[in-house]
């Protein structure tokens, strides 16, 4: 039974109660409805990596996640993770390193470096090639985005021994 009904989700940090067929995915929730534009359509598939976001803390393709399947639980979007004048870490780092050609892949590079230094604070080349080995780029920004994520871990635990006492 996919008749629509009132669905709660956690988005961002903020209660959105929408009125959604459950097995719609998430993807066009979040697009259509929430005016969350990080996340991209890219395969449909959930093979590409476009359409990554972070669910509970772990990295998740948007596009295949029906939003039955969300209830009680936290997603976070590109947008979620900072702000134009104080973007995360990952986000800062990807500026910095200017780890972008067309951008289309970006969504899911940072979404998937968020989940993997959440886990890992300080991974090595090869732990992070193979963690982003799922999210594809076609226009050949893979050194830029290795040495994006390296900055974004030295970035996350130079802000951690910063505010700690």
């Amino acid at each position: 039974m996919n008749t629509p009904r009132p669905l709660t989700l956690d988005v961002n940090h903020a209660e959105h109660t929408l009125c959604v067929a459950p097995d719609t995915p998430l993807l066009y929730i979040l697009r259509n409805d929430l005016a969350c534009n990080g996340p991209k359509y890219g395969c449909g598939l959930g093979q590409c990596g476009a359409c990554t976001v972070l669910v509970d803390g772990l990295a998740a393709r948007a596009c295949v996640l029906p939003v039955k399947a969300l209830l009680g639980r936290a997603v976070t979007t590109l947008e979620g993770l900072g702000t134009p004048q104080r973007p995360d870490p990952v986000q800062q780092a990807f500026i910095d390193e200017q780890a972008a050609q067309c951008g289309y892949c970006l969504n899911g590079m940072i979404m998937t470096a968020k989940a993997l230094l959440a886990d890992n604070p300080a991974p090595s080349e090869d732990e992070i090639r193979e963690a982003l080995r799922f999210n594809l780029c076609r226009c050949g920004t893979h050194v830029e985005i290795v040495r994006a994520v390296q900055r974004a871990a030295l970035l996350q635990r130079r802000n951690e021994a910063g505010a700690q006492p």
